[in-house]
């Protein structure tokens, strides 16, 4: 996936200035797709001139305008073309998971710590979609199709974070360390 459709995505769900989709990102879309604010704004040129998006300028009291972008007919056509190709199968890089691998040639007391850090970040991390999908999503029996897309990727980002936490406890529980008590 290019930068580009998840950009269409975000202006598909709802319009947005630069600064506004760079927020997104920081906060949502970032967990699954990164991307600078340079990017953003890059991309967002280059998608504007392709026709892809349309901007208008919005005054704003005591600031300069700001560019609104919004999916054009051309814009929402690559998105059905893209949403129709076939995903290849994602491919998982880890720093983590080579330097648990390389714990015997190295520090091991340094690497057990790194575990425990890295399950306490996925601890807190899960801790927000929780607290994400309980204020959006509070009857998921109820999801009206819009909504639905929106929960199912927040639910695969929780039980990402489930089964991360759950790698690390039988890391340490097989290297004998202890699990830090304050979380989980």
């Amino acid at each position: 996936m290019a930068l580009d459709h998840a950009i269409l995505v975000s202006l598909a769900e709802r319009s947005a200035s630069g600064y506004d989709l760079a927020r997104r990102f920081d906060k949502s879309i970032g967990f699954f797709w990164k991307a600078t604010h340079q990017q953003i704004y890059k991309v967002l040129a280059r998608m504007e001139a392709a026709g892809w998006l349309e901007a208008t300028a919005v005054e704003e009291p005591g600031r300069p305008a700001k560019k609104v972008y919004a999916l054009t007919a051309d814009g929402r056509g690559e998105l059905t073309r893209w949403t129709a190709e076939p995903t290849p199968t994602e491919s998982v890089r880890s720093d983590f998971a080579v330097k648990v691998r390389g714990m015997q040639f190295g520090d091991r007391g340094a690497v057990i710590a790194d575990i425990a850090r890295q399950r306490d970040r996925h601890i807190d991390r899960l801790a927000y979609y929780e607290a994400d999908c309980t204020k959006h999503f509070p009857e998921p029996e109820r999801l009206t199709d819009g909504e639905l897309p929106a929960y199912l990727v927040l639910r695969g980002g929780i039980r990402t974070e489930q089964t991360y936490i759950e790698w690390c406890d039988e890391m340490l529980d097989a290297l004998g360390a202890p699990k830090p008590r304050s979380k989980r």
